[in-house]
């Protein structure tokens, strides 16, 4: 590309100037509106019940006020099914009625779970009104006379043929399963009649209530870590408040130990090579001798046990070839490039002074995570009701041959219908949830779009974060006088232009990396759908178009960056801004590589710091080991769930703050190349950078004070 030329209107950060990409900006509104329109029609036609309450055999839900089974919240099946308590209560939503055993399975509300072993022919048999009338409540609702004969009241499947103790979850019943050294019991038995005279073994329950018992541990551990919550709360904030503090102080100290950290840093990889160096020679020598040793790496061919090939000599040598190359390579890079490092370092602290000036921008991160939540809330509710937007369907079931089997059927019509007179024993069933109407054959591409919009919306609100601070910190380097030429409020001001006049070009800009992350979520789904596939060739071309689309992304996501830079400096649309900044990058491409590898490492390193801190002090807090507040620490059930709290906690707090950081740092390193293309220092064309950035490069402005 063109190097820039001196333009002696050009004062910083453009203020006179029009919007762009308009085409995107109108793409944008509309896509929103139809988001808008979307989810209400996904509010108007979905049902967030569905996954909340259970569905009995009737399509009505359990515990729901204003319904029939308002005091009724839990669902348990009618009729015996062996595996049916567990196989079918599982799944959250509906409950599909299906033949096992010969019976069928019918799930039904009930307003507390069985707590005994019981059969209907014994409690009819006893004779006592409480027992008989405890197994009512676990019939249908219309079952009111007692006096009818069992062989009647199973035959027409009015009441289950027996029960067992269950526990309640989720507003489910399961088997109360559980191992008593090394035994399987339900309650405490290990057999159960099965209501027609014989006598089973509970480990026929375990295959259907398998993932039950999971969900119940998981449930029990989630109790667990909910109490420790409760307890310490107030302890994992002020960690995360000492994770602020450190984190500020850590930046604070950058403007001042940039210099230190970085030469440090360089000085530890160089020994840390060289220890390595010196351990391979002194196993190398120390292999001397010995039988075997001197055997060639090509004779002896491939090991699975690998160390194998640290008894031969020749493996010791080729490390530390390697090392020694690398270690050369590294010093003559640093000879080389040295001067670049230290304009890396002068760069990093004058980021400092930047972020010491507009103090508020380490608070704006607050505004963009508010809007990402409420980007990922109305993805969330709106993906919900989509997919409880299906109707109920009823189908035919019935245990003898039927040719209506399977067919969908209306219980309102249904006692009136062909199919009671053909097949005596059929009922109409809610079998699940779905729909034949036009809008239930596209509600697969409404949850893509869902999904699409969700990526472009996210994508457009960290742009907009992106440009913001770029424009804020870029006033203060073209800023002549620094802070005095500054504008009173340039984060403000950059927010206003941004949203003014371009959010077409970060629609833009948002919108080539939605579709490139929403073709990155299409192949993660079609390699978990391949997965149990044999096909060897379609999992390779997959893993390469993954492969692909992952390092377009993250170059996508670079240039982005860079392209907003440009767009809050001068305000040109975001191809004419991407292209300057790509071929402005390309011109100093080695400045950009050793600043890019010191910045990231140094964010690395302070990352580090705060959360290994931070988490440190956590775990000698939470376990008790600090004396002087020994007894403030308050008991838990696990201390790892407070102390991976703050951990998490401090990552994201100090991401927050270094984002800040490093978008301050590329803005102010675009502006410094720009300022070395466009003036020269004389008195009409003077260097807008720092005094140290000058003298770092040797540059003066003539015939004027430095700033």
């Amino acid at each position: 590309g063109t190097p820039q030329k001196y333009d002696p209107t050009f004062k910083g950060p453009i203020y006179d100037r029009g919007c762009t990409d308009i085409i995107c900006c109108i793409l944008l509104v509309i896509a929103i509106v139809g988001y808008v329109v979307v989810g209400v029609v996904a509010w108007t036609h979905g049902d967030p019940r569905k996954v909340i309450y259970p569905t009995d055999s009737r399509g009505q839900f359990c515990g729901q006020q204003g319904t029939p089974n308002e005091y009724v919240s839990r669902l348990a099946p009618i009729a015996h099914c062996r595996l049916g308590i567990a196989g079918e209560t599982i799944t959250l939503g509906c409950c599909t009625p299906r033949l096992r055993d010969g019976q069928l399975a019918l799930p039904i509300c009930v307003s507390k779970c069985p707590d005994r072993y019981q059969t209907y022919l014994s409690a009819y048999g006893s004779r006592t009104p409480s027992e008989l009338e405890y197994y009512r409540q676990f019939c249908v609702p219309e079952f009111k006379n007692l006096q009818k004969a069992p062989i009647e009241v199973l035959k027409d499947k009015e009441c289950p043929a027996m029960i067992i103790p269950s526990t309640p979850l989720a507003r489910r019943c399961f088997p109360a399963i559980r191992a008593k050294k090394g035994v399987i019991m339900v309650g405490n038995e290990t057999t159960y009649d099965d209501g027609r005279g014989r006598r089973r073994n509970v480990t026929e329950l375990l295959e259907g209530a398998k993932k039950a018992n999971v969900v119940l541990e998981t449930r029990q551990l989630a109790m667990k870590i909910f109490e420790d919550y409760t307890v310490s709360w107030y302890w994992i904030i002020i960690g995360l408040v000492i994770a602020m503090v450190a984190s500020f102080i850590f930046i604070v100290l950058l403007r001042f130990l940039a210099g230190i950290m970085v030469w440090v840093m360089i000085v530890m990889v160089i020994l840390v090579l060289g220890y390595g160096i010196f351990h391979c020679y002194m196993e190398y020598a120390k292999l001397k001798g010995e039988a075997g040793s001197d055997v060639s790496l090509k004779d002896l061919g491939f090991q699975t046990d690998l160390r194998v090939y640290l008894h031969l000599r020749q493996t010791w040598l080729a490390f530390m070839i390697i090392l020694c190359i690398v270690e050369v390579v590294i010093i003559l890079l640093l000879i080389f490039l040295r001067k670049r490092i230290l304009i890396a370092i002068a760069l990093i602290k004058e980021a400092s002074r930047a972020v010491g000036h507009i103090m508020m921008s380490l608070l704006f991160p607050l505004c963009t995570f508010f809007l990402l939540c409420l980007c990922i809330a109305y993805w969330a509710s709106t993906a919900v009701f989509l997919s409880t937007s299906n109707e109920a369907i009823y189908k035919v079931f019935n245990e003898s041959a039927c040719q209506f089997s399977g067919q969908t059927c209306k219980p309102e019509t249904f006692n009136t219908s062909n199919v009671t007179k053909l097949c005596p024993d059929a009922q109409c069933l809610f079998a699940f949830y779905g729909g034949e109407t036009a809008y239930h054959k596209y509600l697969i591409v409404l949850q893509f779009f869902n999904v699409f919009m969700f990526f472009w919306l996210a994508n457009f609100v960290i742009a907009l974060g992106q440009v913001t601070l770029a424009g804020a910190f870029a006033s203060y380097y073209w800023a002549f006088k620094k802070p005095d030429d500054m504008p009173a409020f340039p984060l403000f001001s950059a927010f206003g232009r941004a949203l003014r006049y371009h959010t077409g070009s970060l629609a833009f800009g948002s919108l080539i990396l939605a579709i490139v992350q929403v073709i990155r979520v299409t192949l993660e789904y079609l390699d978990h759908r391949l997965k149990a596939a044999d096909n060897k060739f379609a999992k390779f071309l997959l893993s390469c178009l993954k492969c692909c689309f992952w390092c377009l992304e993250k170059f996508i996501k670079f240039l982005n960056r860079n392209a907003y830079i440009m767009i809050a400096v001068y305000g040109t649309n975001f191809c004419t801004s991407a292209r300057n900044a790509f071929f402005l990058l390309m011109r100093n491409i080695i400045r950009v590589a050793v600043l890019d590898k010191v910045t990231d490492f140094l964010f690395f390193l302070g990352k580090l710091l705060i959360v290994g801190s931070v988490g440190i002090l956590a775990f000698f807090f939470f376990t008790q080991r600090i004396k002087l507040v020994q007894d403030t620490a308050p008991p838990l059930n696990y201390y790892w769930v407070p102390i991976l709290t703050v951990i998490v906690g401090s990552y994201l707090i100090a991401h927050g703050f270094f984002s800040v950081y490093g978008m301050c740092v590329d803005t102010l390193f675009l502006c410094f190349l720009e300022d070395l293309e466009r003036n020269d220092g004389s008195a009409e064309k003077p260097y807008f950078m720092s005094p140290d950035l000058k003298k770092l490069l040797k540059k003066t402005n003539k015939g004027q004070p430095d700033a």
